[in-house]
């Protein structure tokens, strides 16, 4: 934990509170091109590449991006250990991201855990506090299991695999937590986003128990994760029908549109809460029945509906309401 950007303000028989403190509008600024920006420049340099640039030129900036994406990513490098902490604590500290830690003396440091984090909303921002090397929680090591696509994705697949994402796969999922790391997922995942509202909260939940399962079957515990305030940090437009639901199934990502301050990366600066509920222990099972698997899956969702219900005032959102799909 680094006690220049956060600390513990618990009082006893309070959940344990660590919030980020470091903001500078140029390092924040920085830290969003750096995490986000990436697709933004991108987008930029593929359209101008296809409308202003002779077909020469064109071609050397496809060729260039095909290129850094073909490039090797070491996830434990020194420049992506600068980096990742460099976000983590300006990215923290911009909004600022505040984490209650229901009973932080239930978490061992030397176990791994399923982190199952609602909602996805348009950009998980609130990860960033829970991520590895970024995070201020007592789990030392943490990946986050993030959407494929991304690491198809020229500059924000390093930046992202810096950052402790990992592509969500199921063979990923059983090897982090077989290698003692705590798995962080969004179980409903851009399924969230085609029906994500600006009064409500939604998890897409009823169907997604795979992740239920593999903690089963690797006894590792389930911790329910709620974030506050993340669907306000970023302005958003979708287009509606069945056929935007498809493509974005089909390629693992809900294609919107989203744009912070002035149109740029950078997201509006509002409070983000993020709330860790007790850990569900699990006796491993490597072959749990699917009325097992519908006992724990059930057991999760009430106890992410218990914190959501507990903290929507103290958080400052007293008619949130939250629905589960």
């Amino acid at each position: 934990m680094d006690d220049e950007s956060n600390g513990d303000h618990r009082e006893e028989g309070e959940p344990a509170v660590f919030q980020g403190t470091d903001y500078s509008p140029l390092h924040s600024t920085i830290a969003f091109c750096l995490s986000f920006g990436g697709l933004h420049f991108i987008l930029a340099l593929v359209l101008a590449a296809v409308f202003l640039l002779p077909a020469r030129l064109a071609a050397a900036v496809f060729g260039f991006l095909l290129i850094i994406t073909l490039i090797p990513v070491d996830d434990k490098s020194k420049l992506g250990l600068i980096v990742s902490r460099y976000v983590g604590k300006y990215v923290a500290g911009y909004f600022p991201i505040t984490v209650h830690v229901e009973d932080i003396k239930a978490f061992d440091p030397d176990q791994a855990y399923v982190l199952g984090y609602e909602p996805h909303s348009a950009m998980p921002i609130g990860v960033c506090a829970l991520a590895n090397h970024t995070g201020f929680i007592p789990l030392p090591n943490c990946k986050v299991l993030g959407s494929s696509a991304v690491f198809y994705t020229p500059i924000l697949r390093h930046i992202w695999t810096w950052l402790g994402v990992v592509p969500a796969s199921r063979k990923n999922f059983y090897a982090y937590l077989e290698a003692g790391y705590s798995c962080l997922i969004v179980p409903g995942g851009v399924q969230e986003m085609l029906y994500m509202n600006n009064f409500s909260e939604v998890a897409f939940l009823n169907s997604r128990k795979g992740f239920v399962q593999i903690a089963m079957e690797t006894g590792r515990p389930i911790v329910p994760v709620f974030c506050f305030g993340q669907n306000h940090v970023f302005g958003w437009w979708k287009p509606s029908g069945k056929f935007f639901a498809q493509i974005s199934r089909a390629i693992k990502f809900a294609p919107i549109l989203i744009w912070g301050r002035l149109g740029t990366p950078i997201p509006f600066r509002r409070p983000i809460h993020v709330v860790m509920g007790r850990p569900i222990e699990l006796v491993k099972n490597p072959h749990p029945t699917a009325d097992e698997i519908n006992e724990v899956h059930s057991q999760f969702v009430h106890a992410l509906q218990e914190l959501f219900e507990k903290y929507k005032c103290k958080v400052g959102y007293p008619d949130l309401q939250l629905t589960i799909l």
